[in-house]
């Protein structure tokens, strides 16, 4: 977790699937709820690193953004490589998250 003007970068997991979701749940829930108490205008997700996303582990990310949302707070994916993109476009779920290039 890296600070960013003022916001923190949440980094996920190489594998966001069934068996880390739980974890990076708990973690994201925390993170926007440091986010909302920082009164920060977008939270920050580091895909960098992840390499494999599944139905779970794409429902957590949807999850965040709700959350987020719900606090007037955007949510922007950082590194997110072929297979993120490529789930967020099948699931038409892109239009949720701002998109780094």
């Amino acid at each position: 977790v890296m600070a960013n003007e003022h916001a923190e970068i949440l980094g996920a997991p190489e594998r966001l699937v069934t068996d880390t979701r739980l974890a990076f749940r708990r973690a994201a829930m925390d993170h926007v709820e440091r986010a909302a108490e920082q009164s920060a205008a977008r939270i920050y997700v580091d895909l960098g690193a992840t390499k494999d996303i599944d139905a779970s582990g794409l429902g957590v990310l949807v999850l965040l953004q709700k959350r987020a949302r719900e606090r007037m707070i955007a949510t922007r994916l950082l590194n997110a490589g072929a297979a993120v993109r490529q789930m967020l476009l099948l699931t038409k779920l892109d239009y949720l998250f701002e998109l780094d290039d």
